[in-house]
Formats: C-alpha cells, sequence, structure tokens
C-alpha cells in the first residue's frame, strides 16, 4: 500500500481493484460516500459469495469490545482464504489498546475494517499509529463547493457520459456537498440519456432533477457578473415565489465564493491576463476565469469589498441576528440592489 501520509481514496481503490488488500483498514472523516465505498469493494471482492456466511463479521463499535475485535481478527478463516471483519461505528469502541495489540502483528489471513464516521480518530493515540504501520488510515473529507464540478464531470466520464459546465454548475448548486445524494442524482441522469447521445445537458437537468434551466443560482451569478439587472431580478422573484426552488441559503455561500475569488483576483500581478487569472485562483481551467475577468471590468475593488460586507450583513440578518421580522426574499433582493447599484 501506499505511504499513510499521502493515502487517498484513488490510491485505496486503485490497489483494491488489483488485489492488493492490507491486513487492516481505518476509515474516518466527515464524508461516508468514500468510506462505504472501500468497504462495501472489500465485503463483495475479497470473499466469493459462498464464502461470506462464515467468514465475513460485522459489528458495531457499541456492541463489542477491543478484545473481541481483536480475538475475531486472530481467528482463522473456515474453508476460505481469508476473513473479513467489519467494525461500523468505531468510534464508539471500547478498550482500542487491545486491537492496536493486534497490529503488531496482524493475521495474513483477515481483513480488519474500521468504519468512523462523522469524526476522526486522535492520530496522536496508539491505535491511529498502529493502523498507519500495519495497514491504512484514511481520513474521508467533505469536498469543496469548487471541488463539486470536477467530481460530477468525472463520475459521469467514466461511467461514458460527458456534460457541459454549466450543466455540472447548476447540479452543484442545486444538489451540494453531500455526495451520496448527488451521486444518486446522477445516476437518474445516466438512466434518461439515450443510448446514442451520452451527452448531460441543461435540458436534461432541468427534466430529471427539477432544477429550472433558467432559473438558478448559475444563472443568478451570470446576471449578477455581467450586471444584467432585468435577468437577475427575474431570477431573484422566480425564487421568492417558488421557495421550493431556492432560498437565500444557497445563494449566498455562492454569492460570496465569488466575490471573495473577486477580490484574490484583483491582486493578481497579470490579472489582464486570463491564463494567470485561472493560476492565480487556482481554478481548474481558463474557462473558469472568465467570470472573473468580466467581474474586474464590471465592479471595482472597492464595490468589492463593500458587497462582501454586505453579503455577511445578508448572512446575519437570514439567522436572525438584527432582523426582527424581514423576509429571506426582501433580504436578498435588498442585497442584489445593492450590488447592482
Amino acid at each position: 500500500m501506499a505511504d499513510n501520509k499521502n493515502v487517498t481514496f484513488d490510491v485505496i481503490m486503485r490497489d483494491l481493484r488489483s488485489g492488493k488488500y492490507a491486513p487492516a483498514y481505518y476509515l474516518m472523516g466527515d464524508e461516508p460516500y468514500y468510506i462505504d465505498l472501500v468497504t462495501d469493494f472489500i465485503t463483495e471482492n475479497a470473499l466469493k459469495p459462498e464464502e461470506r456466511d462464515f467468514n465475513l463479521m460485522v459489528m458495531f463499535g457499541s456492541d463489542v469490545t477491543g478484545a473481541q475485535v481483536a480475538d475475531t481478527a486472530r481467528r482463522y478463516p473456515m474453508m476460505a482464504e481469508r476473513q473479513v471483519v467489519v467494525v461500523k461505528e468505531a468510534q464508539n469502541l471500547k478498550n482500542t489498546e487491545q486491537i492496536a495489540a493486534y497490529l503488531e502483528k496482524p493475521s495474513s489471513t483477515t481483513i480488519l475494517v474500521m468504519c468512523h464516521k462523522n469524526g476522526t480518530i486522535d492520530r496522536r493515540k496508539k491505535m491511529a499509529s498502529a493502523f498507519e504501520k500495519a495497514g491504512v488510515l484514511f481520513e474521508s473529507k467533505k469536498l469543496k463547493e469548487r471541488d463539486l464540478p470536477p467530481f460530477i464531470e468525472k463520475y459521469l466520464r467514466e461511467r461514458g457520459a460527458t456534460i457541459d459546465p454549466k450543466s455540472e454548475q447548476i447540479i452543484a448548486d442545486s444538489i451540494g456537498s453531500d455526495l451520496s445524494r448527488l451521486t444518486g442524482e446522477l445516476e437518474k441522469l445516466l438512466l434518461a440519456l439515450p443510448a446514442d447521445n451520452r451527452q448531460v445537458t441543461p435540458e436534461i437537468v432541468e427534466q430529471q432533477i427539477g432544477v429550472s434551466k433558467d432559473f438558478n443560482s448559475f444563472e443568478l451569478r451570470d446576471a449578477i457578473v455581467n450586471r444584467n439587472v432585468f435577468k437577475a431580478n427575474q431570477i431573484i422573484n422566480y425564487f421568492d415565489s417558488n421557495p421550493k426552488a431556492g432560498s437565500i441559503y444557497s445563494f449566498l455561500p455562492m454569492l460570496f465564493n465569488y466575490f471573495q475569488n473577486l477580490m484574490i483576483a484583483f491582486y493578481c500581478p497579470q490579472r489582464g491576463n486570463q491564463e494567470s487569472v485561472a493560476k492565480w485562483l487556482e481554478l481548474r481551467s481558463q474557462w473558469a476565469a472568465k467570470d472573473y475577468m468580466t467581474g474586474m471590468r464590471n465592479f471595482s475593488a472597492t464595490k468589492v469589498m463593500q458587497i462582501i460586507y454586505k453579503i455577511r450583513e445578508t448572512d446575519a440578518k437570514s439567522k436572525g441576528i438584527d432582523n426582527p421580522n424581514t423576509p429571506a426574499g426582501e433580504l436578498m433582493k435588498e442585497l442584489l440592489f445593492f450590488i447592482l447599484h
């Protein structure tokens, strides 16, 4: 296995697909999606179907002790090459020093998988270092918003489909970073695509996911960047009249991220060069820098700083701070007027 300091989901899956199983895995973090994928792959592929009845052990951390897990891991498989021991909710496990002791000389016929969701183990603890030395210690982190479009593109590409940047952003903005839900929606899109045209378009996104191709956060950002007052107000009024379609809570992070990056773009030594701006902002393509080039033409640095402050103020008011009764829709309209005037 790769050095645990640099272990990634892709590295783990590459080794698993090639049949290289580590003696032990500690899978932890705030993103359960990758933890489930690794666990499911091991349980489905490390054993033959007829071997699972006697050689696949699934335990829960609150029901067993570290000593019981270690004893089970030391057990010999029955009529099989190996056994798989899965401990779910590993954060509830007591007496983990027994597992650390087991990992000093782990069984060559056991794959031990510890699942710790929505949190991480203290890396200073003995068990953490034991997993690092004997097997794999992996932290599954939530994807940042900027990483969602590349994730969507890769997920679809690996399944024989393509998608345009606009559709990527619409899906990312409307679904968010819950990868289990996101991949579920992407599977719906894949099923809807005809065999002779595997291209995801805004029209298909609208039909299958229910996000309007004309009234969404991507189009709102585009209208604001280009100072299209009429279009921006159309979109805001649409969402004010259709609260299920979107809310201020989904728009504010998007606007804050854009104007925060736009402020950084003003400090780029070669801000007139699209390629330089893309590298300065660590964007995945020159195409993604286009909106920042336009933004620097349409907004001054001073105005951007004022907008960032106003977004923070609106966010606080949307949560009831210094705001007794102004509804979210009115707050958004006030913010939009401030940005565009």
